[in-house]
């Protein structure tokens, strides 16, 4: 992992005493809080319900297990004795008193750890696959570009008062998207030089197919229909010429594709692809272009149409995509990214020192414990080196808020990261932690371990691994509490044999229309909405996060908290009366929706 500089260091040291001297001004009444809120944000800190909130960045989700005793050391001084993973990749503490925060991260920074940027109109962590580095098919490990971006962007001048906040993620796999990408701000994704040149012959023959059925239409009949269609191809791969020129000036066999405008919250957009190829020397002067646009033409005077999603969408993203260009042209000379210094952020990425060892067949344990080889199946994943395997610690317990672990277990993962995967580990986009680095001939020994501490359910990917944001029970923005719900649910599907009938599906709640749950992209996802002072609940169908990314649709009328495991179970019940099954394949829950549609669910749902 990367490792700070000199520099590094006394930058970090820097903002804490920057930070210490701007709290006891605002604690003496020097500064008023209108004056200390921009301050206190840009280093973390929240004022939430009852308590402030203090978010720590945990860049692209690598920790080692330094680190993370040290989060469990504050969590039990100056808190409540347990922190919080959130969707991105960060970590959370609910209760600090703010005359300590100071203190708080003056001991961050002893471990190399920060709240710089984590809160306010900036650029926020930027994140990406918790498997990063670690998986076959990747184009590239994405973790030095997550770095690269990282250092370009703290503290970055221009950048630290945009309109609204900004996030990033960077995706390096083609057949999955861990990160959720499409719905950031701005997505990196990683692409083989060979893959867009097949995509750039297939557009040019779809738009030549368009433009003789244009030719060919009949004046009074379908010429309206066919222009609309090829106006579709023309736009669909934007800027194809600079592309191919890009494609020459990259000397390397990938580069990167540029997605901008997505985001979730009030207003739920799946982003648009604004550059199908981009050198790698030409990574930041793009995306500060990008934010240059941004910067200056998104709004100021509404809250609610700040993020970029709305300026994108009111450009459309071709408009959108030349104005990015233009100013791209006028600083890219002065902003390449060096040439060696993609081959020294890659040495802070090395493999660790692997053993040479084989792979274990695993066929007889796994027949002789059916609990262990539903963990192994289910929570454990192929890491690329023989002998190695990924393992997912579950953070989802029946009684316990979903990401949350308490001092002790934080301070027992670090000892399984030194004893078990070199001293590092992963917070992921899903609030579990990640041991990526696991001999197979110690996963057994592990998951005792695990077991023992109630870290071992096997669910990860099923129904009741839920993404839940803090809600009413914490965050002064809520509507409605979340955590109760995911409670409901997660009781009402204790027993695993009935999780796993039901498949891989993701079940996400937000109490807000914030969205910091991430319900809009849940196969099956749930807002907390408020009535009259009163908490309800509307449930939508068929979002994913994937790279076949789609937004739910809002079944009905909102239900209320009572009623809602109730009417997760009608809509899983309707799923297993209609799927299908093909060649021993059993149809997931969002294919069938896909399939059949909203009408079905709804039907059951509400019928009187």
């Amino acid at each position: 992992m990367y490792v700070y500089t000199e520099f590094d260091q006394a930058l970090v040291d820097e903002r804490v005493a920057q930070f210490r001297d701007q709290t006891q001004r605002f604690l003496s009444g020097t500064l008023s809080e209108d004056e200390f809120r921009p301050l206190r944000l840009q280093n973390g800190l929240y004022v939430q319900r009852y308590a402030p909130m203090l978010r720590i960045a945990v860049p692209y989700g690598v920790l080692n297990s330094k680190q993370i005793r040290k989060i469990a050391s504050i969590s039990q001084t100056y808190d409540r004795g347990y922190a919080h993973i959130s969707t991105r990749q960060n970590i959370q503490l609910n209760w600090p008193a703010l005359e300590n925060v100071p203190d708080i991260l003056a001991e961050l920074a002893t471990v190399q750890m920060h709240a710089i940027q984590t809160s306010g109109n900036c650029i926020r962590n930027t994140t990406t696959d918790q498997f990063a580095g670690r998986i076959q098919g990747e184009v590239a490990d994405p973790r030095p570009t997550c770095e690269i971006i990282r250092q370009w962007s703290t503290f970055h001048p221009e950048f630290v008062f945009l309109p609204r906040k900004f996030k990033i993620a960077v995706s390096a796999l083609n057949e999955i998207d861990r990160a959720a990408t499409a719905f950031h701000d701005i997505g990196v994704y990683l692409v083989k030089k060979t893959d867009v040149v097949k995509r750039i012959a297939d557009y040019k023959i779809r738009l030549e197919d368009a433009k003789q059925a244009l030719a060919s239409a009949d004046v009074n009949g379908d010429q309206e229909e066919q222009q609309a269609q090829y106006d579709a191809v023309l736009h669909s791969f934007l800027n194809v010429d600079l592309v191919e020129h890009a494609l020459n000036d990259e000397p390397s066999e990938w580069g990167y594709q540029i997605m901008a405008g997505g985001g979730l919250g009030r207003t739920p957009i799946i982003g648009s692809i604004i550059r199908e190829f981009l050198p790698r020397e030409d990574l930041i002067a793009y995306l500060e272009a990008v934010l240059r646009v941004y910067n200056l033409h998104g709004r100021r005077d509404n809250k609610y149409k700040a993020r970029i999603k709305i300026l994108v969408k009111a450009l459309t993203p071709a408009v959108f995509a030349s104005k990015a260009e233009a100013e791209f042209s006028q600083i890219r000379a002065e902003l390449k990214v060096p040439s060696d210094l993609y081959a020294k952020m890659e040495k802070n990425f090395s493999l660790p020192a692997y053993q040479a060892l084989p792979d274990i067949d695993f066929t007889e344990t796994l027949k002789a414990n059916p609990v262990f080889a539903n963990w192994y199946r289910i929570n454990t994943h192929p890491n690329k080196t023989p002998g190695y395997r990924i393992v997912n610690i579950s953070l989802k317990r029946a009684g316990i808020a979903p990401g949350d672990a308490t001092s002790e277990e934080l301070d027992l993962i670090a000892d399984l990261a030194d004893k078990y995967s070199f001293g590092e580990l992963r917070s992921t986009h899903e609030q579990n932690i990640v041991l990526a680095d696991v001999e197979q001939s110690k996963l057994f020994e592990l998951w005792k371990i695990l077991t023992q501490y109630n870290l071992a359910r096997a669910h990860i990917g099923f129904l009741t691994d839920i993404i839940c944001c803090p809600g009413g029970d914490f965050c002064s923005l809520a509507n409605a509490k979340s955590i109760p719900i995911s409670e409901a649910i997660s009781r009402r599907y204790e027993d695993l044999d009935t999780v796993y009938d039901l498949g891989h599906l993701d079940l996400n709640i937000s109490g807000c229309m914030n969205a910091c749950g991430h319900h809009h992209v849940g196969h099956i996802g749930i807002l907390g909405v408020d009535k009259k002072g009163d908490e309800f609940y509307q449930i939508s169908l068929g979002g994913n996060a994937g790279h076949d990314s789609s937004l739910g649709d809002i079944l009905g009328p909102s239900f209320g908290a009572d009623e809602v495991a109730d009417i997760v179970e009608e809509i899983l019940n309707t799923y297993l009366d209609n799927r299908q099954t093909i060649n021993d394949e059993t149809e997931r829950f969002i294919d069938t929706y896909r399939r059949i549609g909203l009408a079905p669910f709804k039907e059951r749902v509400y019928a009187k």
